[in-house]
């Protein structure tokens, strides 16, 4: 909330509704004039909308920020205050068993945060190459055997179709390495990623944020893993996923954002100790130039 500087009268989008703790923050500090815009593909989170009339709830993946925008708000072309993004899962997502993000539960092995997407984390596991699945693994789970992972998945499946958490996770076993909840954990984070698209959701949303931003307006976002932060950071560097300056024909480059942060802010011991989960959280915080 402080990153964000809120304005009582401002315009401001949740892009992450989930359970709606954010957004609730960001409301008790708008006045009657302020408006609340917030994004969230995963249906359960309709049940966390609270009734407030400067609240509107967008239930889309936030890569359809801008579209949506003009659809729901009739002054989007004069730009908004602000936005905030808390990316990757969350824990309502974690801790409900039949959603299949868990290693603690058995469930089939689904993962969708939106449920209306064709592909499953099974779907994945059954019918992607060795080499798609080893650069799954390598790419969002940082596995050092991913590899090896990949092919014996690819081994598995001839017997019998992957299927469940449970099974899965048993018929993997040979390839963990290490802390075996890590492990495991970043062999769902990767399933996870891949069936949502989050990085090039993320792509997507960075781009957006720029378009739909007032003149200093603040983009604040939370992410969790090396890859998100690495694209957030690129962005609010020079405006692109690669990081890279793009420059006109006179050799000027045009920053799109200005750094409040140029370190990441990162959870104090106390806070991990209360929250487990914010161990791998890094707040990233931008001003549009």
């Amino acid at each position: 909330m402080n990153a964000l500087e809120i304005n009582p009268s401002g315009k401001y989008i949740d892009v992450t509704f989930g359970g709606g703790g954010h957004s609730r923050a960001i409301l008790e500090q708008l006045n009657s004039d302020g408006k609340l815009f917030a994004f969230d593909q995963d249906k359960d989170a309709v049940k966390n909308i609270v009734d407030d009339e400067r609240l509107t709830f967008v239930p889309q993946n936030f890569r359809h920020l801008h579209r949506f925008l003009k659809v729901y708000d009739a002054d989007s072309a004069n730009g908004y205050n602000g936005i905030l993004a808390d990316l990757g899962i969350s824990s309502y997502q974690i801790d409900t068993p039949e959603r299949g993000f868990s290693i603690r539960y058995e469930a089939n092995l689904d993962m969708r945060m939106d449920v209306s997407l064709e592909t499953t984390a099974a779907d994945i596991l059954n019918t992607y190459s060795a080499e798609q699945l080893q650069n799954i693994f390598s790419s969002y789970g940082e596995l050092r055997n991913s590899k090896t992972l990949a092919e014996l998945i690819v081994k598995e499946r001839l017997n019998a179709p992957f299927k469940t958490t449970t099974d899965f996770i048993s018929r993997i076993d040979s390839c963990i390495r290490g802390h075996r909840p890590r492990y495991l954990a970043q062999v769902f984070q990767a399933l996870r990623m891949e069936v949502n698209q989050e990085m090039n959701s993320l792509e997507e949303l960075m781009k957006q944020s720029s378009e739909v931003l007032a003149k200093g307006g603040r983009m604040v976002v939370l992410t969790y893993h090396s890859l998100e932060d690495r694209m957030v950071k690129n962005f609010f560097k020079a405006g692109n996923a690669s990081g890279e300056e793009e420059k006109d024909l006179f050799g000027h480059s045009e920053k799109i954002f200005t750094l409040v942060n140029k370190k990441p802010i990162t959870a104090t011991e106390e806070e991990i100790k209360e929250n487990p989960r914010a161990r791998s959280a890094k707040l990233r915080i931008a001003i549009k130039n």
